[in-house]
């Protein structure tokens, strides 16, 4: 699991059928005090989360497969948790 940024949304005219009706989002890995870790990547978001919103992103694919309900589908990374606040001594 990753701490990340919700950067924007995914606009796809063609996609793997398992994605239909899935939002997509790009997030953008950050550490504690928000500075950026590696590579965006693309997200399943089931939560809802908003633009810039700090956010958990697990890349468990068997978890993103089973949660659009396809085995074969390409999802990997999929958005578990929004961080509402910071809370002191606790690094999320």
């Amino acid at each position: 699991m990753n701490l990340a940024r919700v950067e924007g949304n995914v606009v796809a005219t063609r996609k793997h059928p398992s994605l239909n009706g899935w939002r997509l989002v790009i997030c953008q890995p950050i550490g504690p005090e928000g500075t950026v870790e590696g590579q965006p990547q693309v997200a399943i978001d089931p939560l809802g989360a908003g633009l810039h919103q700090r956010v958990v992103i697990s890349s468990d694919g068997a978890a993103a497969r089973k949660a659009v309900g396809d085995e074969k589908s390409p999802a990997r990374w999929i958005i578990v948790a929004i961080v509402d606040e910071k809370v002191p001594g606790v690094m999320v």
